[in-house]
């Protein structure tokens, strides 16, 4: 079966972490004389990772997480804050 072929059929059965690390694995299995279940295990071991990050992906973006702020985008306004009194040299706080 040819590479495209075999490229067509994992994007058919949605294998994305199978199909992006294909040509890696099978380059590496051919130079170091890999047996096949080797090769057929490392592209299942690529496609677990690939939903594994898919999935953490997700989570994140349906927690709603709220973005990252530095000191220097805080708006010391509507704060007890003095912000005068908060030390500040090149983003990093000095530890007293």
């Amino acid at each position: 079966m040819e590479r495209t072929d075999v490229l067509k059929l994992m994007s058919a059965l949605k294998l994305f972490g199978m199909r992006a690390a294909y040509d890696e694995v099978m380059a590496t299995g051919i130079k170091r004389r890999h047996e096949p279940p080797r090769i057929v295990g490392d592209l299942l071991s690529a496609e677990i990772a690939e939903k594994q990050a898919r999935s953490i992906k997700y989570q994140l973006t349906i927690a709603k997480l709220p973005l990252a702020k530095d000191i220097d985008d805080f708006d010391f306004t509507d704060t007890p804050i003095n912000e005068a009194l908060v030390p500040v040299t090149d983003g990093i706080r000095p530890e007293n």
